[in-house]
C-alpha cells in the first residue's frame, strides 16, 4: 500500500466513523461547527453563538433547534443542548499535552460548515504551544497550530488523531492559513463537563471595551497627547461596573490595586483576584489628567 493509498483510506475512516458526530451551526454562510460529546450534548466556540438559540444540522441533513446550555467566553468555548438521538459522542484523547502532541504529527481536521456538509483535511501540527486571544481578549495557551485547511465555518470542530480521538476543537484561523486549536486537555476537558452541567464560569467584569497599550500610545501620539504606558478604554457598557464607576471612552487606565499596567494581562490577573463586592481602585488619565477611581465589582 502506498502513503497516499494509505492517507486516502484514514481520511475516508474518519469521514465514517466520526463524520456522523460532526454538526453544523446556523444556516448558510453563518455561524460554524461543533460535535457531540454527549447524550443531547454539543461542544462548539462560544463566538459561534448568537443569543440563546442555534440551528443545529446533523450529518444526515435533520435539523434541530439547539439551546445554548453554558459558555465560557475566555476559553471560547460553549455547549449547546439539543436531541442528538443516538449519535456516539466523540472519544477524549488522554490529553492534549506538547508531549502527546508533538510537532510533526499527523492530524484530521473536520467540520460541518454552516450546515453545508461534512469536511475532513489531513495536516500536521506545526507547534504545540500557541497562544491566542479569546472573545474577550484573554490568552488561551497551549493551543495546537496545524496546517489542515479549513473553509469559513469551520470553527468549533474537532481536530482527531488517526484513531478518531479528540486532540483539540479547531478556533482561529492563524498567519499562513494555520489553524489554531483549543487543546483538549485535562483543563479544557473539565471545564466542558462544567459546561455540559449548565454552569457558566462567574468572573468578575469591568464592562469594557479596550485596547493594548501599542494602540494607546499610538492613538495618543495622533492627538498630540503625551504618551503613556497603558490601555486604552474603547468603551464602556452601560450599566457595568465601569459605567458606574465613571469610566468614559478614551480614558486611558494606567494602573490598578497601585500597581502600574504595561499589559492587558495585568489587568485581567488583577480582575481574577479581587472578590464579589469588593472595591478595586483604577488609575486612569483623561486627556492630561490623572485621577483615581474605585469601581465596585
Amino acid at each position: 500500500m502506498t502513503v497516499l493509498e494509505e492517507l486516502e483510506g484514514t481520511i475516508q475512516t474518519a469521514a465514517e466513523r466520526t463524520g456522523p458526530k460532526v454538526i453544523g451551526l446556523g444556516q448558510g454562510w453563518g455561524r460554524g461547527s461543533g460535535f457531540v460529546i454527549g447524550s443531547g450534548r454539543i461542544l462548539t466556540n462560544a463566538h459561534n453563538l448568537r443569543g440563546d438559540e442555534v440551528t443545529v444540522t446533523f450529518f444526515d441533513g435533520r435539523r434541530e433547534t439547539g439551546r445554548v446550555l453554558a459558555s465560557d467566553q475566555d476559553l471560547d468555548l460553549a455547549v449547546i443542548e439539543a436531541d442528538t438521538a443516538d449519535i456516539e459522542p466523540i472519544e477524549w484523547a488522554d490529553g492534549a499535552s506538547e508531549d502527546s502532541v508533538p510537532i510533526g504529527r499527523s492530524v484530521l481536521a473536520l467540520a460541518n460548515p454552516g450546515g453545508r456538509g461534512l469536511r475532513v483535511t489531513p495536516g500536521f501540527v506545526s507547534s504545540p504551544a500557541r497562544s491566542f486571544r479569546g472573545p474577550r481578549g484573554r490568552h488561551i495557551t497551549g493551543a495546537i497550530e496545524h496546517t489542515a485547511p479549513l473553509p469559513r465555518g469551520s470553527s468549533g470542530g474537532p481536530l482527531i488523531d488517526g484513531s478518531g480521538r479528540l486532540l483539540g476543537i479547531n478556533a482561529v484561523r492563524a498567519d499562513g492559513g494555520l489553524i489554531l486549536a483549543v487543546p483538549a486537555d485535562r483543563t479544557t476537558r473539565e471545564r466542558v463537563e462544567q459546561l455540559g452541567r449548565g454552569e457558566s464560569p462567574k468572573r468578575a467584569r469591568l464592562g469594557v471595551a479596550i485596547a493594548p497599550p501599542r494602540v494607546a500610545r499610538r492613538l495618543r501620539r495622533a492627538v498630540g497627547l503625551p504618551e503613556r504606558d497603558g490601555i486604552l478604554v474603547r468603551a464602556v457598557e452601560r450599566g457595568s461596573a465601569a459605567d458606574r464607576a465613571g469610566l468614559e471612552r478614551g480614558d486611558l487606565i494606567v494602573a490598578v490595586a497601585g500597581k502600574e499596567l504595561d499589559r492587558i494581562e495585568a489587568l485581567y490577573a488583577a480582575l481574577d483576584g479581587a472578590k464579589a463586592g469588593e472595591q478595586l481602585e483604577l488609575t486612569i488619565v483623561r486627556g492630561a489628567e490623572e485621577r483615581t477611581v474605585s469601581v465596585s465589582l
